[in-house]
């Protein structure tokens, strides 16, 4: 028999004691799991259940406003009309800088064990009111105040004790479910808690969010099949539920849901907050059958409230307003339909704010507005996290304390792990999804030995002459600037992971330095294997001087070209959010590297006002490095022999006799016997012709090396400063 909607509030308000024993944390259960496991005392786990009647937690907000102001394009005065007059008249550009209210002196409440939504039309302010809410609007533009048992949070507690599941399912495509919520338990729950508790906690989570039968399934993404939609969106509440927050935002949560999808993802939101969490949602148009699970709603239009209250006093109100609701009619289609029609009205909604604030003060009560729990809020969190709620605040060996107002402090460390562990997790994640998207580094490794192979057959078996040293010029310039280019598909992978990456560091999941600091570390082994595939390819084939030594510096350089060219598209990455802009900004940039390289135009003839760029350019000194490796060894080669010097001037088709003698009479007038087979140019030589003199091979190398630390650096700072995730 269906249960209404005031007989679920009656029984919850008169028979607490009876209900709290389903509202259990997921510490609780695992308690129990481990209980029946060890055989011991299950009456414990009774007794940990025995929760006073009231609310522990309130959260509550007054007169929220934000405003954002709209630039408009300039325009001038119609001085061309046909009948204006040019005479004392002054153009002056208007400035049309309107100002635009997102929220409009919201005030509301929510409380643990209850499920708060926001409806409203697109453009009605949910989304807005779900951020001011999450502290993901600045302090210095949303006017009003937001409490949690009185007490204003401070920022950094709240991205600890609450979590914000985005209106995007944001997931690695290649992890199975129960990957992606163990990889989240790994960073969320702490590293005292042992590796057995851990899984155990993911499994009680998958039996709570109703993903058992695809715990196994790949997530997948548009090229590979995974779990369907109504699957993904859970996977994304379970990620941010893991340690259990005490507030959950989420934001239109079963947006792109067929209906049983999104009811299934809203009962477990209601489990949720049976758990002792406050749940705050927006939704579009929700069903009747997910009405019946939700507590309070608020419904928003143009950034003001139109009704406040639970759902059970919907047709009250609206009949009271004028507009009953039919009978067998959706309370909340009809309520939404009618906003719709008073928004195209000329009076708008006025006339319906205005009475919604009548009707709130009309139905006030002194009970009826949820008295500040008896708990401070520094208390309150303390008895949470003994219940086994907010598993990753739980204390540990050195216990940091976070900022709870001006004159408290809980403890409830910042990140639930140490640093090193963080970097470990984010290193297994990463390559677990690698590794099964083998194609990415088979088509990398396919393009390098393609190119590598050209070259090697191109430049087969250079010799030693002056066509021979032009030959290796361009041989190293492009081989060089190739690796640079060759980095440019790291662009998409950081843009992927984009979001994923501000969801969990808005929250404290991990580090930014552990994720730059893990991502440096694994992208080694790969560029070390290309380097290698490239050098083996060309080295030998051309006919390179140095033997084993000269080869492996060779790969040295090559792997350094790899490694700053990699840092300087990520960098990048982190800095440009659309891939096609992106590319065309590496595109560009490394082509200018290039012509300031050396190759094109050496360092004695580039222009003082441009020579700055000459030192800036990445291709500059691996180019040198790999010149100096060919050119500057011992003993050292000839490439110019006595006719030799005639070639590529317009002497050179002259017959043999004929230059002969002209050195004959070269050899009269300098004073030097120079014959056909007389050393002309070394590889030394060549080097000062093109300026390479300022860094020795070794100090080019080193140099490259450090690029790839100073573009990583200027990374973890673009993320550093670029991934607020907040309104200003």
């Amino acid at each position: 028999m269906a249960v209404t909607h005031e007989n679920r509030l009656s029984f919850f308000n008169q028979s607490m004691e009876l209900v709290q024993p389903q509202s259990r944390t997921l510490g609780e259960l695992l308690k129990r799991v481990e209980d029946a496991q060890n055989d011991t005392n299950i009456l414990h786990s009774h007794h940990v259940l025995n929760l006073p009647p009231s609310h522990s937690f309130i959260l509550s907000f007054t007169n929220l406003t934000y405003s954002i102001k709209l630039r408009r394009k300039i325009t001038f005065s119609p001085i061309f009309s046909p009948n204006h007059s040019l005479q004392n008249d002054v153009v002056e550009p208007k400035h049309n800088c309107t100002t635009k209210t997102l929220l409009n002196g919201i005030s509301g409440e929510a409380k643990d064990g209850e499920i708060m939504a926001v409806l409203g039309a697109s453009g009605s302010g949910k989304s807005t009111l779900i951020d001011a809410l999450a502290d993901r609007i600045s302090k210095e533009s949303l006017k009003g105040t937001v409490t949690l048992n009185g007490d204003v949070v401070d920022s950094s507690l709240l991205k600890v004790i609450s979590a914000y599941v985005m209106q995007d399912d944001l997931l690695f495509p290649m992890l199975t479910v129960e990957e992606t919520l163990m990889f989240s338990a790994e960073f969320r729950l702490p590293r005292s808690l042992s590796k057995s508790k851990k899984k155990a906690r993911v499994q009680a989570l998958i039996d709570q969010l109703g993903l058992r039968n695809a715990a196994t399934t790949v997530i997948g993404d548009e090229g590979h099949r995974g779990v369907s939609g109504g699957e993904r969106r859970r996977v994304s509440i379970g990620i941010d539920i893991i340690h259990d927050p005490i507030i959950l935002f989420l934001d239109e949560p079963t947006s792109g849901l067929d209906s049983t999808s999104a009811f299934m993802v809203v009962k477990v939101l209601q489990r949720i907050a049976q758990s002792g969490s406050i749940v705050v949602m927006s939704i579009h148009q929700p069903s009747y059958r997910i009405l019946g699970l939700l507590d309070r709603l608020i419904f928003l239009s143009h950034g003001e409230t139109v009704f406040s209250g639970s759902p059970a006093i919907i047709p009250v109100f609206f009949s009271e307003f004028g507009h009953p609701i039919p009978e067998n009619e959706n309370r909340t289609e009809f309520a939404l339909d009618l906003i719709r029609e008073l928004e195209e009205s000329p009076n708008g909604t006025t006339n319906l704010v205005n009475f919604n604030k009548t009707f709130q003060l009309k139905t006030k009560t002194p009970s009826s507005k949820s008295p500040i729990p008896n708990l401070s809020l520094k208390d309150a969190i303390s008895a949470s996290i003994s219940r086994g709620k907010l598993v990753s605040g739980a204390p540990t060996t050195t216990t940091t304390t976070t900022t709870l107002t001006s004159n408290e402090t809980t403890p409830v460390e910042a990140f639930a792990n140490p640093f090193w562990l963080e970097m470990l997790v984010i290193a297994k994640r990463s390559l677990t999804n690698s590794r099964r998207m083998p194609e990415l580094f088979g088509i990398r490794m396919g393009a390098v030995l393609v190119t590598g192979a050209i070259l090697a057959t191109i430049f087969w078996k250079l010799d030693n002459s002056p066509k021979g040293v032009q030959e290796r010029l361009g041989l190293f310039a492009f081989a060089m600037s190739t690796t640079f280019y060759t980095c440019a598909e790291a662009i998409p992978v950081f843009l992927q992971e984009r979001y994923i990456f501000m969801r969990e560091t808005a929250y404290n999941a991990y580090r930014r330095s552990s994720y730059v600091l893990a991502h440096s570390i694994i992208s080694l082994p790969a560029l070390a294997f290309l380097s290698f595939a490239f050098a083996a390819t060309t080295f030998w084939a051309v006919g390179l001087a140095g033997g084993p030594s000269g080869f492996f510096f060779y790969f040295l350089t090559i792997f350094a070209s790899f490694w700053a060219g990699s840092s300087f598209v990520t960098f990048l990455s982190g800095v440009v959010s659309h891939v096609m802009l992106g590319f065309t900004v590496v595109v560009a940039i490394l082509a200018y590297f290039l012509l300031f390289s050396g190759f094109f135009i050496s360092r004695n003839r580039i222009p003082p006002y441009w020579i700055w760029f000459h030192y800036l350019s990445l291709v500059k000194y691996p180019y040198e490095a790999v010149l100096q490796n060919e050119f500057n060894i011992n003993p050292p080669t000839c490439f110019v022999r006595g006719i030799q010097i005639f070639d590529g001037t317009p002497l050179g088709l002259v017959p043999l006799e004929l230059k002969m003698e002209l050195l004959k009479s070269l050899s009269k007038v300098l004073g030097i016997n120079i014959t056909s087979s007389t050393c002309v140019t070394t590889g030394a030589d060549i080097l000062q012709q093109q300026g390479i003199t300022q860094l020795n091979k070794w100090n080019c190398l080193w140099v490259t090396v450090a690029w790839g630390f100073f573009f990583r650096f200027l990374f973890y700072l673009a993320l550093l400063l670029g991934s607020k995730n907040k309104r200003r």
